[in-house]
């Protein structure tokens, strides 16, 4: 199956964004709460996939939820606290870059938590996430999976972009020599987190393109398709009978206009 063209690809996504916009609506009329998780290898492309989504949402009612390392006095608090303050209220969407997760991955491979710290995130993950599911949140995890060639191809593209290049880090080059402990860890907590209430989901992000679409296809598929018709809108006819000019009535200096 060969990759995707940027117009073909952009045809398909449109129908699906369509639909976000529809179930957001949805969301907002009946007060649901939506949580999706996004975790998986750097560079699998979760944040091509949050921005799909996100960029055609009402952002007063999505948010994207991406967390710097913790603090000090974060690292003395429950491990959930600081992620429970950003789940979302009624009518309201909220989108983890990354999540509770981190203790399993990032923090475990790297040597961040210490044994005891890892096993009690293990027994308590599903607990968490069982109690968030019987308050009535919709809670959606996807793992984003590529390849550890493909993953040195977008490295080595990151490095030479100057618009990707804020998105490598120190910790993203030295895990490139752990790519198989970041696998038995992924795996080590999924025998325990991929439960009947809060599954996961795999997606096959070696092509970036039809990762996003298959994401998004399976996410809505998974949401009740309720069709909320959007309130009546309609522009009167302007009673001045000129448009007027933006013109300012105060001094201010100009952009230029070079393009």
């Amino acid at each position: 199956m060969g990759h995707l063209k940027k117009k073909e690809y952009a045809e398909l996504l449109q129908p699906l964004q369509v639909h976000l916009c529809e179930m957001q609506r949805w969301v907002q009329a009946t007060g649901q709460r939506v949580v999706v998780v996004f975790e998986g290898r750097d560079t699998a492309g979760k944040g091509g996939a949050i921005g799909a989504m996100a960029e055609v949402l009402n952002p007063r009612g999505c948010r994207v939820v991406a967390l710097p390392k913790p603090g000090e006095r974060e690292r003395t608090q429950w491990y959930f606290q600081r992620y429970v303050e950003h789940l979302p209220a009624a009518g309201e969407i909220v989108l983890f870059d990354r999540s509770w997760y981190n203790r399993g991955g990032v923090e475990r491979v790297m040597g961040f938590c210490n044994e005891a710290e890892y096993k009690r995130w293990l027994v308590q993950t599903p607990q968490f996430e069982k109690m968030l599911i019987d308050d009535g949140i919709l809670l959606f995890k996807y793992w984003f999976s590529v390849d550890q060639a493909q993953q040195e191809e977008r490295f080595a593209e990151r490095l030479e972009d100057p618009l990707k290049r804020w998105k490598i880090s120190p910790i993203d080059i030295a895990a490139r020599e752990k790519y198989d402990d970041y696998t038995a860890a992924r795996d080590a907590f999924f025998k325990i987190t991929h439960t009947k209430h809060a599954p996961w989901f795999v997606v096959d992000a070696n092509d970036q393109k039809r990762a996003r679409l298959n994401m998004l296809a399976h996410l809505l598929d998974r949401l009740p398709d309720q069709k909320i018709a959007p309130e009546p809108l309609k522009l009167p006819p302007l009673k001045r009978k000129r448009l007027g000019k933006d013109r300012l009535g105060v001094k201010a200096s100009l952009v230029p206009e070079r393009y």
